[in-house]
């Protein structure tokens, strides 16, 4: 057996730590409490995976649609989603699922994997992916998307957000990295290429410059990043990110005759931006860019892209997105919005025949003998599991790692996916001393968290806003729990205020711990912009 699997496994058999504290959680249940929004026949909205899954990469095998999407610093990495319409998604695997491919530890959750790129290619499919903190970049592959895919075969070359072009036997990468000399200013990026091989896992022949700096040097544009490159109608045309992945993110496009340039930008730039519109337009959609393009049977083009949904400014607790838009092509461009276009509130479907896609809530009842594959936890895991999974429970042993700490606490949990969404558990927890606690955890990363659950004689909320405050975060509300040890939990975001509730088992009205708390600073612009809420059980005592 292997990875995660083989964990839980190993798990099932491995005894409490003497004089440990443990958890149990019987369910988690999920419910979107966002308005289902009624749509014109025919259409859909955005976004088509809603929650934090940013990067998106997508390639197309017969029918079949295969994205991928970054994870940075939690484990299992890089999911793998699968669709027959583009609108409808089901996660069919994760690429980094065994502990040894990849150390994650002692990262920042805003450090590992970074943007991956699928591609397949006579009968094998790839992932080129970088590692930050953990030896740069990698190639993994596999015979079926879903895996198992083999561990990481290391390339020699630098930077980030590499994308992979296959062309007459010959495999090319293109990436992100330093320019040619001294970068002239913060975010001064180039765009480059070298041909690799992919038999023997090396880089080979000379590097080429596509773009330095980005578009319009003469602006000094920021990060030019995310590069791919598609061959239509004999030109070579190079699409990236600009801009930076904020409010001020840009998708632009170059092309020409020849693979290793020179590129030219073309004539309407950026093909899809939001940049340019007022802040305070209504239901606003932010930070697009980082597209990825497919080409359909019926040759439509659509592009696949990362966006946010802001409640105010630039905050939303829901992360980076995956977005579909359809692409058009004029005089030999292709264009995804046009200048000073908003988002549309839906848009035509592909004309492929529908997929199934995710649920809307989820109910886990912990009945299977491992966790589904959605579940995630903070870096890779070490030694002996702290985490069992046996008589339709879960159970975790409260060990003492905190939280905020670099490290791995005792800790599961899966993303946030709406706007309004609330978190239900049902956990047995006898705390042994007033610095023991089990609940429900909230990690945008580990400098802003929210916990709500038993600690000690009490029940508490806990909230780390901040690098500076205690790794566990700071108590700001609290209640008594009088004696009870088997209680139900309820953790709610409505946009940037959480609710937290409790109740004794076997009650039916809800009792308050905290109300109308500011979740503000958990949104992904205070929280390093690249991951959105990750919600589930925790436990943990006093180091």
């Amino acid at each position: 057996m292997k990875g995660l699997a083989a964990l839980l496994a190993l798990s099932l058999a491995a005894p409490a730590v003497a004089q440990q504290s443990a958890a149990r959680f019987d369910f988690v249940t999920y419910s979107a409490e966002s308005e289902v929004r009624k749509l014109p026949a025919g259409q859909f909205a955005n976004p088509v995976l809603p929650g934090f899954r940013p990067d998106p990469s997508i390639v197309k095998v017969g029918q079949d649609f295969y994205l991928v999407t970054s994870t940075f610093a939690w484990f299992p990495g890089i999911p793998v989603y699968h669709s027959r319409d583009l609108v409808n998604w089901r996660q069919i695997g994760n690429a980094i699922d065994r502990p040894d491919m990849l150390d994650f530890s002692g990262l920042a959750l805003d450090r590992g994997v970074f943007a991956p790129t699928i591609e397949y290619h006579d009968g094998t499919y790839y992932i080129l992916n970088t590692c930050v903190g953990c030896r740069d970049n990698f190639v993994l592959t596999a015979k079926d998307p879903a895996g198992p895919w083999s561990g990481p075969h290391w390339l020699d070359f630098g930077g980030i957000d590499p994308s992979l072009y296959f062309e007459d036997g010959r495999a090319w990468i293109i990436n992100n990295d330093a320019p040619p000399g001294k970068p002239e200013y913060d975010g001064h990026r180039a765009l480059w290429m070298q041909e690799v091989d992919l038999a023997a896992y090396k880089m080979k022949g000379p590097r080429h410059l596509l773009v330095d700096k980005g578009v319009d040097p003469a602006t000094k544009p920021i990060w030019a990043e995310g590069p791919h490159i598609y061959k239509v109608d004999g030109y070579y045309y190079l699409s990236a990110a600009e801009g930076g992945t904020a409010d001020q993110h840009a998708q632009t496009i170059y092309r020409s005759r020849n693979l290793t340039g020179p590129y030219t930008p073309g004539p309407v730039n950026p093909i899809m931006t939001q940049r340019d519109l007022p802040e305070d337009r209504p239901n606003p959609v932010q930070a697009t860019g980082h597209a990825d393009m497919v080409k359909l049977d019926d040759g439509s083009w659509w592009a696949v892209f990362l966006a946010t949904r802001p409640f105010r400014g630039q905050e939303t607790l829901l992360g980076r997105e995956t977005f579909l838009l359809p692409v058009t092509w004029k005089d030999g461009w292709p264009s995804i919005l046009p200048p000073r276009t908003p988002m549309p509130a839906s848009v035509a479907r592909p004309n492929l025949p529908a997929s199934p896609g995710e649920a809307r809530d989820w109910r886990e009842e912990f009945d299977a003998p491992k966790l589904a594959q959605d579940w995630l936890m903070l870096r890779s895991p070490k030694g002996a599991p702290w985490w069992r999974i046996a008589d339709g429970a879960l159970t975790l042993d409260a060990r003492p790692v905190a939280a905020g700490a670099l490290a791995q606490p005792s800790y599961i949990g899966k993303r946030m996916r709406h706007a309004k969404a609330s978190w239900t558990t049902r956990v047995s927890f006898d705390p042994k001393s007033a610095s023991e606690r089990a609940g429900l955890l909230a990690v945008a990363n580990e400098n802003h968290l929210m916990f709500a659950g038993l600690e000690g004689d009490k029940l508490v909320v806990r909230r780390r806003i901040s690098k500076d405050e205690p790794e566990n975060g700071v108590v700001i509300a609290l209640v008594p729990r009088d004696g009870a040890t088997q209680v139900e939990l309820k953790l709610s975001f409505d946009d940037g205020i959480a609710q937290a509730q409790w109740r004794p088992v076997g009650d039916t009205a809800w009792r308050s711990i905290a109300k109308d708390v500011d979740a503000s600073r958990l949104a992904t612009i205070h929280a390093g912009l690249f991951m959105g809420l990750v919600v589930g059980p925790h436990a943990a005592s006093a180091p």
